[in-house]
């Protein structure tokens, strides 16, 4: 076989069929964005709406932000590449300190991605241990899962809570124990009941593992002077319910919200020294670039300034389009209000003949095929950001409303909020 030939293998395999068929049928697969105008982007002489950005606080077009990385970066060059283990700028500490108590954590350890994290810290911490995987959580935990599986672990799914907690009480699971899943979940947009299964975890000696990915920055602590339902202070998915950091490793990221490339670990300061000397980012990996660090600091002073008047904001235009959504009667599995907005097409329409409608109509979203979701949740994802505008929403609510009348969505289900 010829180098060449794997493409076709490639191709072939059903894991990445519908991805192969998105990339050679479609033009918002590998689409070269020449430039940006806040939230609209153009691909060659084509105008889009950009939808598919995770920046939920829009602090990527922030000018306080872009303007204190110029100080940071004349001080400490573009990128500092010693690993973590061998050197750190002190940008570094001063995040983890001010990322602890945004928290309300122990202590912090930053990295550079959360894909690195689940490959590096899950076989860390499970060893020779118990894995317990729910089934929606994001592909990169179930990645970082298998390589602690060939590692040793035992490695097992669950679909449901009490699925759970019949694996869990089921018979003697070689310790450690480690049950790994969502926060917000990239998906759907829904926050799952962390205090059902901390409490489930803690009555049978086990750790949560939660990646937070995409709450961090957009749902944190509840209070009475809150903005929004979305709480107050972004600061994550377990100061939402308002629990203890006992017995849970939060990781998240700042790639969504803070629109930096930086990653982060919530663990009790004894565990953070023990991945120092075990988890391959940091002992091994070239650090994030200098404007990344710079980023998640200005970042936190936004935040503490005005993150929740953006939250507000944030809030009010989800639910313009969620409103929309399920005032016609379509289908979405987002019942918890945040910016993620899935919207499954119906079963018997293609996705490479949709996706080309919303190119001529101006929308750059996220497509959603199989296997990467499964057959009956095919369709798109839209993501409101803080920057969008509302003439933006009324657009994209018109073309919802068009493609609604030619039948294109699934009809909202007995029990789902639509």
């Amino acid at each position: 076989m010829h180098v060449s030939d794997l493409a076709t293998e490639v191709d072939l395999d059903p894991r990445y069929s519908g991805i192969a068929r998105l990339r050679s049928q479609t033009r918002f697969y590998d689409a070269v964005i020449d430039e940006i105008d806040g939230r609209r982007i153009r691909v060659g002489e084509h105008w889009l709406t950009d939808w598919a950005s995770c920046n939920y606080l829009g602090f990527d077009l922030e000018p306080q932000i872009i303007d204190g990385v110029r100080d940071e970066l004349r001080r400490w060059g573009t990128h500092p590449s010693w690993s973590r283990m061998l050197g750190n700028p002190a940008l570094y500490p001063r995040i983890e300190e001010r990322l602890a108590a945004l928290l309300g954590a122990p202590d912090t350890l930053v990295l550079p991605t959360i894909t690195q994290i689940h490959l590096s810290v899950i076989p860390a911490l499970a060893q020779r241990g118990t894995l317990l995987v729910d089934s929606r959580a994001h592909k990169t935990i179930w990645d970082g899962c298998v390589f602690a599986r060939a590692q040793g672990a035992t490695l097992s799914r669950f679909r449901s809570l009490d699925e759970l907690a019949s694996l869990l009480a089921g018979g003697a699971l070689a310790a450690p124990v480690l049950v790994c899943m969502d926060g917000v979940n990239s998906m759907t947009g829904n926050v799952p009941d962390i205090r059902k299964y901390l409490d489930l975890c803690r009555a049978h000696g086990a750790i949560l593992y939660v990646d937070d990915a995409h709450g961090f920055g957009v749902i944190g602590e509840r209070r009475e002077d809150e903005t929004s339902p979305y709480g107050a202070a972004g600061n994550s998915i377990v100061r939402y319910f308002g629990e203890s950091y006992d017995d849970i490793v939060l990781v998240g990221g700042f790639s969504k919200a803070y629109s930096s490339l930086l990653a982060f670990l919530a663990v009790p300061t004894v565990l953070k020294n023990r991945l120092k000397a075990s988890a391959a980012p940091y002992l091994y990996s070239g650090p994030s670039p200098t404007a990344s660090l710079a980023t998640v600091l200005a970042g936190f002073d936004v935040n503490a300034e005005r993150g929740d008047k953006l939250r507000a904001e944030l809030y009010r235009m989800s639910m313009r389009v969620l409103n929309h959504v399920r005032g016609l009667g379509v289908f979405t599995p987002n019942t918890d209000d945040t910016p993620i907005i899935e919207l499954p097409i119906a079963l018997d329409r293609d996705l490479v003949e949709i996706s080309e409608l919303l190119w001529e109509r101006g929308l750059f979203v996220t497509l959603a095929p199989y296997p990467g979701v499964p057959r009956d949740q095919v369709g798109f994802r839209v993501q409101v950001t803080a920057a969008n505008t509302d003439e933006q929403v009324d657009h994209l609510n018109d073309v919802i409303s068009e493609l609604a009348a030619a039948g294109v969505f699934q009809e909202a289900r007995e029990g789902s909020a639509s």
